[in-house]
C-alpha cells in the first residue's frame, strides 16, 4: 500500500479514544500542543458513557488512600504493582475535584459528596451523579470540556486501521473513514491508545458492541508488548434477557443491601465467600455460574425489595427503568441476572508514565495495562483509572512531542502490509464473529479448563489464517482484531496455570505462586528474511 497517495494530516498528539481515560489525556494534552481525537462511532459510544455504580476515591472522612490501596491489592490477588495503585489513589481525589470544578454534578447528602458501598471495599467511597448514571455524568462533563478546548479536534465514524511504525517508532495511524469508506494518514509526534475494552469479543456482555480490542490489536500488531490478557472480569449481575450487550445491575444494588437468590429462594452466596452477596466479583460471577448450572437455568434471582422501593427508585432510577422496560420491577419482585463479561484487566503494558514498550505509542484506560487491578479489578477503580492515568498519559505525550521531530511518511509502513482480497460477503463476517463471540463465552469465559482452551485456540487459529489480513471495512478490520484479542486471552489463559481472581481453571483450581506470582506478557517479533511475525511470549515479575 503506498501511504503517500492518500490524504494525510499532521499533529502532535494523535489520541484514539473518546472514553474517559482518551478525553482526560485530551484536555490534559492540549493547552501545549495540536491534538486530534479520532473515534470509530459517536463520541458518547463507549464504556464510559455505560457506567453506572460510581467512582472510587478516598474522599470521607473515615477513608484514606492507604485504605483505597489495601482494597485495590486485596482484589489484585497478588499481581497488582503497588506503586502504580498508589499513584492512582493518591491522585485519585484530585482529578475528582477537577471533574468537580469542570461543572460535573455529583449527588450530595447534607451538603457533601454522597459516598456509596461496594463489594470489597472496606469503606463508603464511591461517588456517583444521577444515581446510577455516573459514567453518563462524567463523560457529558468531559465532551464538553474537549468540545470548547482550543487545540483540540474531534473526529467521529473514524476507525483506527494500524498503528504506522518507522525505525521502530509509532508515528501516526492509517484510519478509514467510515462515511466516505476513503483512507487517510494522521502522522503524530506522540500517539494515544484510549480505545476501550473487549467485552464484544464475549456473547454475554454489558459493553456496546463497540469494544472489538482494536487498540490492543493494533498495538500488538506494531510491535508492542500486551500482559495479563488472560484476565477477563465478568460481572455478576446482568439483566437475563435477549437484548445485545445485556444491561448491566450495578454492583452498587447489592451494596445497598439487595440478595441474590436462587430459583426455590434460597440465599446462596454464604455458601460461598463470608461476605455474601460483597464478595469480590470474580467469586460471586462463578457463585452464580455454580447455581445456574446445578438448575439448568440461564440466571438466579437478585431480590432488592431490603432496599425499599423509594431508596430504590432515587438512587438507582436507570436500572428502574431499564428493569421496567422488561416486563421485571424490582420494587415488587426479584429480578432476573446473569453474568456476563464487563471488563479486561489485561490490555497494552505502559509504565509509571503509560508509555508502551514501543517509543512514540502510549496507552491509558481499559485498553492499557497499568498494574493497578492485578487479576481482578475493585468495583469502581475503572473509572479512577481512566482520570489519573488518562491524564498522566496526555501530559507525558505533550512534553515528548515538544522534543520529537516530525517523522516522514515514505518510512512509514502498517504492520499489516497489504489487505486481503478479495472481501468475503458480510454475512459471512458477521457469522465469523458470531462464531467467535459463541466460542469465547463457551471455552474462554467463567470457568476454563486445559481441553476447551485447547479447542478455542485451535478454531481461532484456523479463523486467523483466513482473515488475519482485514478487508477494509468495519466489520472486517473487527473481525481482525477480534481474532487476535481472542486468541491472546485464550493462549494466557492456557498458558497460566493455576486459578487466579478472575482467571479460574476447573482443571487448576488453586492459586500457584511458586509458578505463577507473574505476569505473562506477549509481543510480536518480526522475522528475518520473512513478511511473517512470530509471538514471543514472556514471564515478568510483579513490581513491589
Amino acid at each position: 500500500m503506498d501511504l503517500t497517495m492518500l490524504p494525510c494530516a499532521h499533529c502532535d498528539v494523535l489520541i484514539i479514544g473518546t472514553g474517559i481515560a482518551g478525553l482526560s489525556c485530551a484536555l490534559a494534552a492540549a493547552p501545549t500542543s495540536h491534538v486530534v481525537v479520532i473515534t470509530k462511532d459517536t463520541i458518547a459510544e463507549n464504556n464510559t458513557a455505560y457506567a453506572q455504580g460510581g467512582v472510587a476515591a478516598a474522599l470521607g472522612p473515615e477513608d484514606s488512600p492507604e485504605l483505597h490501596a489495601s482494597d485495590t491489592l486485596a482484589a489484585g490477588d497478588g499481581l497488582s504493582d503497588s506503586h502504580t495503585v498508589s499513584r492512582l489513589v493518591n491522585e485519585g481525589p484530585e482529578r475528582i475535584r477537577e471533574l468537580l470544578n469542570l461543572g460535573a454534578r455529583f449527588d450530595e447528602a447534607n451538603g457533601a459528596l454522597a459516598l456509596g458501598q461496594e463489594a470489597a471495599h472496606s469503606s463508603r467511597r464511591i461517588a456517583h451523579a444521577g444515581g446510577d448514571a455516573t459514567g453518563r455524568e462524567i463523560h457529558r462533563t468531559l465532551s464538553q470540556a474537549a468540545r470548547l478546548q482550543v487545540g483540540i479536534a474531534l473526529r467521529e465514524r473514524t476507525l483506527l486501521v494500524d498503528l504506522l511504525v518507522a525505525e521502530g517508532h509509532a508515528i501516526g495511524a492509517l484510519l478509514l473513514h467510515l462515511d466516505t469508506e476513503q483512507l487517510s494518514v494522521v502522522l503524530a509526534r506522540q500517539t494515544v491508545l484510549a480505545s476501550g475494552g473487549i467485552g464484544a469479543v464475549y456473547s454475554r456482555t454489558t459493553n456496546p458492541l463497540v469494544t472489538t480490542g482494536d487498540g490492543i490489536a493494533a498495538a500488538y500488531r506494531a510491535g508492542a508488548r500486551v500482559a495479563d490478557m488472560e484476565f477477563v472480569q465478568f460481572h455478576p449481575t446482568a439483566l437475563a434477557t435477549a437484548d445485545n450487550p445485556l444491561f448491566l445491575v450495578s454492583e452498587a444494588v447489592r451494596g445497598e443491601g439487595a440478595i441474590l437468590r436462587d430459583a426455590d429462594g434460597v440465599a446462596f452466596m454464604p455458601e460461598y465467600h463470608p461476605r455474601a452477596e460483597l464478595g469480590p466479583r470474580d467469586v460471586v460471577a462463578r457463585a452464580i455460574y455454580d447455581r445456574c448450572q446445578r438448575a439448568g437455568t440461564n440466571h438466579v434471582l437478585l431480590d432488592c425489595s431490603p432496599i425499599g422501593a423509594e431508596k430504590f427508585e432515587r438512587r438507582f432510577p436507570t436500572i428502574l427503568r431499564a428493569c421496567l422496560t422488561q416486563g421485571m420491577d424490582p420494587r415488587r419482585e426479584p429480578i432476573r441476572v446473569t453474568p456476563a463479561a464487563h471488563y479486561h484487566m489485561g490490555g497494552v503494558r505502559v509504565d509509571a508514565d503509560s508509555l508502551t514498550s514501543l517509543p512514540g505509542l502510549w496507552a491509558a484506560g481499559e485498553c492499557s495495562c497499568t498494574g493497578v487491578h492485578g487479576a481482578n479489578r475493585l468495583a469502581s477503580n475503572s473509572l479512577l483509572e481512566g482520570l489519573v492515568f488518562g491524564s498522566l498519559s496526555g501530559l507525558s505525550a505533550a512534553r515528548r512531542s515538544r522534543t520529537e521531530a516530525q517523522e516522514q511518511l515514505r518510512a512509514a509502513h502498517p504492520p499489516h502490509g497489504e489487505p486481503a482480497p478479495p472481501a468475503p460477503p458480510p454475512e459471512e463476517i458477521d457469522q465469523a464473529i458470531d462464531d467467535l463471540r459463541e466460542l469465547m463465552w463457551s471455552k474462554v469465559g467463567i470457568i476454563r479448563s486445559r481441553e476447551g482452551l485447547e479447542e478455542a485456540l485451535s478454531k481461532i487459529e484456523a479463523q486467523l489464517a483466513r482473515y488475519r489480513k482485514p478487508t477494509l471495512t468495519r466489520r472486517g478490520v473487527e473481525l481482525a482484531n477480534m481474532l487476535t484479542v481472542g486468541w491472546l486471552i485464550a493462549r494466557g489463559a492456557l498458558r497460566r496455570e493455576e486459578s487466579r481472581g478472575a482467571h479460574y481453571r476447573a482443571d487448576r483450581p488453586e492459586r500457584d505462586d511458586d509458578r505463577w506470582l507473574c505476569h505473562i506478557t506477549n509481543r510480536l517479533e518480526p522475522q528475518e528474511g520473512s513478511e511473517s511475525a512470530r509471538s514471543v511470549e514472556e514471564l515478568q515479575e510483579v513490581q513491589a
